[in-house]
Order: C-alpha cells, then sequence, then structure tokens
C-alpha cells in the first residue's frame, strides 16, 4: 500500500511539472551553465543538460524542475565540492554522471543532496568516486531507483555512504548497485523505508547499515562481499524477507547482525558462506523463520541477552557450526527445522525426527572461549567430547534443543 501510494504521489508530481517550458544547457550552445539555467527557470520547468563535462561547483536546486541528461554529460565536483544540492521538492534527476564529490568531514558533500524536499525522483544516474553518493536529510515520499554507484574507499574514516538517509520517511530505494563505499545503504532515525531489489556488494563495512529506523521492510537485496555484512540495530517492526547474504567474511563479519531488535520478522533469506551468518545480540520476539544457511562458519550466534525468538521451518546445512551460545540458560524456541548434521531416525515416517536435535556442541563453547582450539576441528578427540556432550549435556544448555527436527530440507 505505501508503495503504490508512493508511486501515484510522485507520477502526479512529474505530470504536472513535464507539462512546462524547457531549456537546454550545451558546452557549445547559448546557455553554457547549469546554475544560470536553473536561475532563468521557473517551477513546474524541464532542463536538459547535454553532454559535456561541467565543473560548476555546488549547483543549488531550489525549485520544483526536472533535470534530465543527454548524451551522458558529467557534473564533477573536482574533489572539492558537493555537486547538486536540493532544496525544493518534486524534483526529478535523471540520466547524468555525478563525480567527486570531495570529502568534507564536517558538510558530508555528496554527488546529490536532497534537503528537506518531499516527492523527488534520483533514477538512472552512474555516481562516481563521491564521499557520499546520495544524501537524504528530512525528506520523505522520494524514490531512489536505477542508480549505478562506484568508489574506492581505503578507510572508515575518510569515506562515506552509497545511499545515507537521515530523518526521513517514506522513502523508496529500489534496483540500485553500490559497491566501494564505507555503507552501501545506511539510514538513520528513518520511518517506512522501503529497500528493495538492490545489489550492495564489496563495500569496506556494510552492505546495509540502519539504526532507529521502525517499520522499514527490506527485500530481493543481494548483500556480498562487503567487510560486515548487514548490521540492524536499535529497531523495531521490521521485515527482512528474500535477501541474499553471501560471502561476508572476517574476523568480525556477518551476514546479518542483530542488535536491539524486537518484534521483527527475518523469512526466505539465503546465507550462504558468511563467518556468521546471523548474529543476535539484545534481540527479543522475533520471527526467523524458513531461511536458508549453508556453508556459514556459525550459522547462528545467540546471545544470552536474547528471549522470546523463534527459529523455526530454516534449513540447517553444511554450516561449522549450527548454534552457538553464550549462555548454559534458553529463553528461545527452535522447532521444526532441518539440520543436515542430525542422523537420528524417523520409525513412524511423519517426516519429524524422533528424537530431539542439540544443536550447541560443546566444541562450539571452547572455540568461543579459545579461538586457538579452532586447529582440533574435525579431530577424533573433538567428536568423542561432542558426542558425549550430546548424550549428558553438563556444559551446553540442556533447553535448547529442536524437538521436532524436520528429515527433509523445508526451503
Amino acid at each position: 500500500m505505501l508503495k503504490t501510494i508512493l508511486t501515484l504521489l510522485l507520477s502526479n508530481s512529474i505530470l504536472l511539472i513535464s507539462q512546462q517550458q524547457s531549456i537546454t544547457v550545451s558546452p557549445n550552445g547559448k546557455i553554457k551553465s547549469i546554475s544560470e539555467a536553473v536561475n532563468l527557470l521557473g517551477d513546474g520547468s524541464v532542463l536538459i543538460i547535454d553532454g559535456g563535462t561541467y565543473r560548476e561547483g555546488n549547483i543549488i536546486i531550489d525549485k520544483e524542475i526536472i533535470i534530465r541528461g543527454k548524451n551522458n554529460p558529467v557534473l564533477d565536483g573536482e574533489k572539492k565540492y558537493e555537486v547538486l544540492t536540493v532544496r525544493s521538492d518534486n524534483v526529478l534527476i535523471e540520466g547524468l554522471t555525478i563525480k567527486n564529490a570531495g570529502v568534507n568531514f564536517l558538510y558530508e558533500n555528496a554527488g546529490i543532496r536532497l534537503d528537506e524536499s518531499d516527492g523527488s525522483i534520483i533514477r538512472d544516474n552512474i555516481f562516481i568516486d563521491n564521499y557520499f553518493g546520495i544524501y537524504l536529510a528530512k525528506s520523505e515520499n522520494c524514490l531512489i531507483e536505477k542508480n549505478y554507484f562506484k568508489s574506492n574507499a581505503i578507510s572508515e574514516s575518510t569515506s562515506g555512504n552509497g545511499i545515507h538517509l537521515w530523518y526521513s520517511k517514506n522513502i523508496d530505494i529500489k534496483n540500485n548497485e553500490i559497491s566501494g563505499h564505507r555503507d552501501g545503504i545506511y539510514l538513520e532515525f528513518v520511518r517506512h523505508g522501503l529497500i528493495t531489489d538492490n545489489r550492495s556488494h564489496s563495500n569496506l563495512r556494510y552492505g546495509l547499515h540502519f539504526m532507529f529506523s521502525d517499520s522499514s521492510t527490506y527485500s530481493g537485496n543481494l548483500f556480498e562481499f562487503n567487510g560486515a555484512g548487514v548490521a540492524v540495530m536499535y529497531t523495531r517492526n521490521v521485515l527482512m524477507e528474500n535477501n541474499v547474504f553471501q560471502h561476508n567474511w572476517g574476523p568480525a563479519s556477518y551476514g546479518l547482525l542483530l542488535k536491539d531488535i524486537d518484534n521483527s520478522i527475518i523469512r526466505y533469506n539465503v546465507f550462504y558462506k558468511n563467518t556468521s551468518a546471523i548474529y543476535l545480540e539484545g534481540c527479543n520476539r522475533n520471527t526467523i523463520i524458513n531461511n536458508e544457511l549453508q556453508n556459514n562458519g556459525w550459522a547462528i550466534k545467540l546471545m544470552a541477552n536474547s528471549m522470546d525468538n523463534k527459529f523455526s521451518a530454516n534449513d540447517f546445512i553444511s554450516n561449522t557450526f549450527d548454534v552457538a551460545t553464550n549462555s548454559r540458560q534458553n529463553f528461545n524456541t527452535f522447532e521444526g527445522n532441518f539440520w543436515s548434521e542430525y542422523k537420528k531416525y524417523d520409525l513412524d515416517k511423519d517426516g519429524i525426527g524422533d528424537v530431539p536435535y542439540r544443536p550447541v556442541k560443546l566444541y562450539s563453547l571452547l572455540v568461543e572461549k579459545q579461538p586457538a582450539t579452532v586447529s582440533l576441528m574435525r579431530s577424533m578427540f573433538i567428536s568423542l567430547i561432542d558426542l558425549a556432550e550430546s548424550i549428558i549435556p553438563s556444559i551446553t544448555p540442556a533447553a535448547l534443543m529442536d524437538e521436532k527436527p524436520r528429515m527433509r530440507r523445508i526451503n
């Protein structure tokens, strides 16, 4: 419903604008300056930027206009300036290449900044080597789609984010590709964000990072080869579904890091070859259902301060450790999952194992406390102590078990 309403609002606004006057800027034309053209235009006009390279410092857009690139024009911030700053509503920007927004730790220069803008659209643009790609501040009902971002971040302290949202609401981000930034997509104090069908890869820190951003949906995205995968913090009522988290490797790397997340749903996602697929700390009343967790180091890391979470109908396949925890007690529910390590039987052929499965291995606790013991992996000694612990639990949480393990894959 949110997506439909937002699309209608944006379409109506742009239709009204597109019926007005048009000015073309060209290096060889009568008007050569973008800023000059903006000053000449009124609300509801169209600015066409013809092919060429434009170096005009920070260009301010303070009118409701369409800005459309023709023949791939390039707007160059010369490593010093923010390139486009939008301070009006209902602005459409498309078909531009924007590059070299300069590093500025105070102002956080961007290729395009929407500053208190309502109903604007940024689509089909290319962003190259910008400090921040697109920056939205106190904006709402905006659409960011089909843009390409490429930067070459070297350190977290000297790099910005591909798409950055602060204190905004009803923002639709879809079909973008982002790489080489600090975080691919970053949200802080955002409400009703819709993040769909993006590819965020090879970023220095997180593919997606959001904090204090309630009631948002993240669907159909690919997060891969990022420094630490995806981080979701201090948020509630989030839906994360049909995403792929893969190849996020490192000593402190996760497919999905959840910290202080409540009343959220994580479903139909694929976690493949991450150091830790899902890490939960201080998370309560979340549903983790119908996910595939395959070939990860740790499939689930569940800290003791996480309670009332339900893990159901997930496939745990060939992970080094299926579940790890730092508590001997259990306040969460595991039921009806498939575990590739489960080797028991199903005599009544109902598809449910007749013996409960204990996914926490003693060896996983040893590795948590003494990382050097990872060198003993696959040894007969480790197999023996895990077997003994599974029969008579003394250190691992006896209550953490799946009483209805599935015999076949679910997803």
